[in-house]
Parts: structure tokens; C-alpha cells; sequence
């Protein structure tokens, strides 16, 4: 069942309560709804989650997390979600939203290089940003929707499964 399994993916709501950039919440953050996982929860979460990775911001855990609050999804998985964009998976991701922005636009791709500066980023917001942001937008919407339909086609299957080997016994 998805339940058991994303049970134990999870991380411990304790350091999620515990954590003092999510502070800023309150005691929303202690709501028993957040916290449960079921289908309707968990769909919601997959789709903050999914959203929210694909938003090139810093602090993507605590736009989860408001978020999270704000449709009642689970906040530990829409957290953990988030994560999906790291250090490590960053760079293939958004170099594939800014070709997707391309490709609805019409336009060629430019020739960049990443360089760690402010002015970078402000010279960049003209030229490679509007295709760029609209590729993170897009691809935002459609990983959520996938993810939310996703998980709810998935529970049922799983339902049903167990209902079927509960009958056969």
C-alpha cells in the first residue's frame, strides 16, 4: 500500500517542526492534518512538491510549506518533494526548463555560461530569463498535475489490489 511506503520515506516530523526557517508559520505548522497521509493528503502533497521544485528560488521548503498549509496537503512530503531540484539534479532541470521555454517561444537557443554573480543573473533576466521562466512555469504545472492524478490513480489501484486479495481469502 502507498501508505506504508511513503511512511517510511519520510523525514521525522519532529525536525520539520523543529526547523527555524519554518518558523515563520507558527503554530500552523502543528496542525494534526498536516501530518496525515491519506489520498486526497498525499496527491496534494505530490503537487506542491512537484510545483514548488521546478521554482527557481532559494527557500523552495518554505514556499512548500505555505503551500502545504494553505490546500491542507501533507507537509512532510511536500517538503521532501522540494528536494527533488539539489545540488546535484539542478543544473540537468532548469537547463531543461530553459529549452522547453525555447521551444514554446520559438526561439534559438543562446549560447551561456553560468557564472556565480549577481550581475550575471541581472544580465541573464533579459536574454535567457523569459524562456527560461516560462519553461519552469510550464513544467511546473504539467510535474504537479502528473504527480497529483499520479498518486491518486495509484492509491486506487493499490485499494483495489488489497480488496481483490482480501476477497480471494
Amino acid at each position: 500500500m502507498p501508505k506504508k511506503t511513503i511512511k517510511k520515506l519520510l523525514p521525522d516530523h519532529q525536525k520539520i517542526k523543529a526547523n527555524k526557517h519554518l518558523q515563520i508559520f507558527g503554530d500552523l505548522i502543528h496542525n494534526g492534518n498536516l501530518w496525515h497521509l491519506n489520498r486526497r493528503s498525499v496527491a496534494k502533497a505530490f503537487a506542491v512538491g512537484l510545483f514548488c521544485a521546478f521554482i527557481p528560488i532559494p527557500f523552495q521548503m518554505v514556499l512548500a510549506a505555505g503551500l502545504a498549509i494553505i490546500v491542507h496537503a501533507n507537509l512532510p512530503l511536500s517538503i521532501a518533494l522540494v528536494w527533488i531540484t539539489n545540488p546535484v539534479t539542478m543544473p540537468a532541470i532548469f537547463y531543461f526548463c530553459y529549452v522547453v521555454g525555447t521551444w514554446i517561444l520559438g526561439k534559438q537557443e543562446q549560447a551561456f555560461a553560468f557564472v556565480p554573480s549577481w550581475q550575471w543573473v541581472v544580465d541573464s533576466v533579459s536574454t535567457i530569463g523569459p524562456s527560461f521562466l516560462l519553461g519552469c512555469a510550464v513544467l511546473a504545472t504539467l510535474f504537479s498535475l502528473i504527480g497529483y492524478f499520479g498518486i491518486h490513480g495509484l492509491w486506487r489501484y493499490s485499494v483495489n489490489k488489497a480488496w481483490k486479495k482480501r476477497m480471494k481469502r
